[in-house]
């Protein structure tokens, strides 16, 4: 097989049709629009969510619930995570830069410990807020956790 024997395989390729040129071609006259109504008209283009005149989705689904402007994402990173951490970098200062540079949370990302698991290591943690049980857990391995 060589570059000048490829050709599509069976099937696959479809000729254009070519609207309205003429009668003769089964394609002229309406040219596939049908007759009148907005979709026959030049310049139609249905508008997003446009349902034929019905009562689009959007509007007939009930609305409910509450989105509060001022909320506050944090990533969170548990005690077992650190642990983990101090194990494999060798890391005793924690900061946001220190979990970017880990790869654990992006880069303008607030932090928040948690403390699901076990924190045996003494380390300083610097985050934007901690949970109680993660503070307790830092102060009873000797650490500090201070909130930025």
């Amino acid at each position: 097989m060589e570059l000048h024997n490829l050709k599509p395989a069976k099937g696959s390729t479809h000729y254009r049709r070519r609207l309205g040129r003429g009668p003769g071609s089964g394609l002229g006259g309406t040219s596939t629009r049908g007759h009148k109504g907005a979709k026959s008209r030049s310049g139609y283009s249905k508008k997003l969510g446009f349902e034929g005149g019905q009562m689009p989705l959007q509007r007939r689904v009930p609305k409910y619930g509450f989105k509060n402007i001022n909320r506050k994402e944090y990533k969170s990173i548990n005690v077992r995570t650190i642990q983990y951490l101090v194990d494999k970098l060798n890391v005793t200062d924690f900061t946001p830069e220190v979990l970017y540079n880990a790869g654990l949370v992006g880069k303008h990302d607030l932090v928040k410990v948690l403390g699901d698991g076990e924190l045996k290591a003494k380390v300083n943690v610097k985050a934007h807020a901690f949970s109680k049980k993660a503070k307790e857990a830092i102060e009873a391995a000797q650490g500090t956790a201070e909130e930025l």
